[in-house]
């Protein structure tokens, strides 16, 4: 009976302790969001949609991100495209000038072959400037355990 009293009660001060420091308000002006300690930082933005929007979304996430004065400099890159999002590279899409400007910041431009195959698209259809990777999910997978983050805007 003297152990649970005691287990509740240590339960009982997590749960005081956590609630105390929830209380605490954070003072908008004290905060300026995370310090970028690291030397480097790898990014992999996953884009697997054909909608405008979400197309012209991920390549402005990854200027912001590139242009972050945190991260500047810092920040290696890679866009990983599969599915409907091989028509950001079409060369009959109006994204080349975006990409190129991605491409010029060092971000690595990656087309999943197994897309191509698929939906029967010939690599002659797409920008001359990009790379291609066997399978976007593997590149994603292999990134990760790599110790990139994964964005999916």
């Amino acid at each position: 009976m003297k152990k649970i009293a005691s287990l509740l009660f240590a339960i009982a001060m997590l749960f005081s302790i956590g609630a105390s420091a929830q209380d605490k308000a954070v003072n908008p002006s004290e905060f300026h969001g995370a310090v970028a300690d690291k030397k480097f930082y790898k990014v992999v933005y996953q884009l697997n949609s054909d909608d405008d929007k979400i197309i012209k979304a991920t390549m402005k996430n990854m200027m912001n991100a590139l242009e972050d004065p945190r991260l500047k400099g810092k920040l290696q890159a890679e866009l990983v495209v599969h599915g409907g999002g091989v028509a950001v590279f079409k060369k009959t899409n109006p994204y080349e000038i975006q990409l190129k400007a991605l491409q010029a910041k060092g971000v690595i431009l990656a087309e999943c072959e197994n897309t191509l195959r698929e939906r029967n698209i010939s690599k002659d259809e797409l920008f001359d400037f990009i790379s291609f990777v066997p399978s976007g999910n593997g590149e994603i997978i292999i990134r990760q355990q790599q110790g990139w983050a994964i964005v999916h805007p």
